[in-house]
């Protein structure tokens, strides 16, 4: 299946964008009357025959439609502290999107060392991603949220946060989530949070939990946990 981005689609004749189209008509050579298939990132899938392949503007009809391809029983929303190296935060918004991720809420921290992305070339990054692993749901990303604000909001779910101090009970992922259940898991700086910020997300109703004995990177944990809720709430186990 080739999936295209249809974002503002109309029914039943589109027109796909100029990128969408110049990769329809130039890289895969689709011709009149071949098939796609497109999605809107909100869960609809549609299947569509192109009429006119025209690298500039491909219009396309939809034959049919499915509603909530793909969806999971569950909801993850990940903060995660920008990285100080844009790729590095670019490739953990890849990856989350490729295993399953709701919502990502760049968090601004205390010991963050960048407090800034680039909202249209992350959202350009996640409906890539979104479109190479064949889901129809895109991430939502938010803009950068002040660390206390975030945590001070409410959220109806389990809450987790991640960080590195050794003085303070940490639990594993798995022993706190069960399936079909929606999660807030907040990972921190390269610098870890502070103990304060750590404290203030306790004092929320957040669970502090730990990925394993190895340090890892802030892209690399993002990634980690997300494969572990996610291996949490596969229907085969």
């Amino acid at each position: 299946m080739q999936l295209f981005f249809a974002p503002a689609i109309t029914l039943p004749f589109y027109i796909l964008s100029e990128e969408e189209s110049r990769h329809a008509v130039r890289v895969l050579r689709l011709t009149v009357g071949d098939e796609l298939s497109l999605t809107d990132g909100r869960g609809n899938l549609y299947r569509a025959v192109v009429h006119e392949a025209d690298p500039r503007r491909c219009p396309v009809e939809v034959v049919a439609t499915e509603e909530g391809y793909g969806r999971s029983p569950y909801s993850l929303t990940l903060a995660v502290a920008p990285t100080k190296s844009p790729e590095r935060f670019e490739w953990m918004l890849e990856k989350a999107t490729e295993i399953g991720v709701d919502k990502i809420i760049p968090v601004e921290c205390s010991r963050s060392e960048r407090r800034t992305i680039n909202m249209q070339r992350s959202e350009k990054v996640l409906a890539g991603a979104m479109k190479q692993s064949l889901k129809c749901y895109l991430p939502y990303l938010m803009p950068v949220t002040p660390y206390a604000k975030l945590v001070l909001t409410p959220f109806e779910g389990v809450k987790l946060i991640a960080h590195c101090h050794v003085d303070q009970l940490r639990a594993t992922i798995s022993s706190l989530v069960r399936p079909a259940q929606d999660v807030l898991l907040l990972i921190g700086p390269e610098g870890d949070f502070s103990p304060e910020e750590a404290a203030l997300a306790i004092e929320n109703g957040f669970c502090a939990v730990t990925l394993g004995e190895s340090r890892l990177r802030t892209e690399t944990a993002a990634i980690a946990a997300a494969v572990e809720v996610a291996l949490i709430n596969r229907r085969d186990l």
